[in-house]
């Protein structure tokens, strides 16, 4: 797997893969507010890796989608992610498709 982030949309999903930290983030972060265009969805399943700059850009993107009048679910969060997410208290804030069914 190339540690380059990656996306592709289908359909409102959105996939990342590769590594989502703050020496790759970048390239989303400048096309952030067109790629978050329609999604509601986010699989970050193919991430190898995502520190806190890439968590925060994670916050950052559900707060555009929620301006937009929706929530962005997220599919495929790692055991290490979810520690991640849990160490800044952010539960509430990212929300995986398992908690909200």
């Amino acid at each position: 797997m190339s540690s380059e982030l990656q996306w592709q949309q289908q359909a409102s999903a959105l996939r990342l893969t590769g590594k989502l930290d703050h020496e790759t983030l970048l390239p989303l972060w400048n096309q952030r507010n067109n790629v978050m265009q329609g999604i509601s969805e986010m699989d970050l399943s193919g991430l190898s890796r995502v520190d806190s700059a890439g968590l925060a850009l994670l916050v950052h993107l559900q707060d555009i989608v929620r301006h937009q009048g929706t929530q962005l679910i997220f599919s495929g969060i790692s055991d290490k992610l979810q520690s991640l997410i849990a160490l800044y208290n952010l539960q509430h804030i990212i929300v995986s498709s398992k908690e909200s069914r």
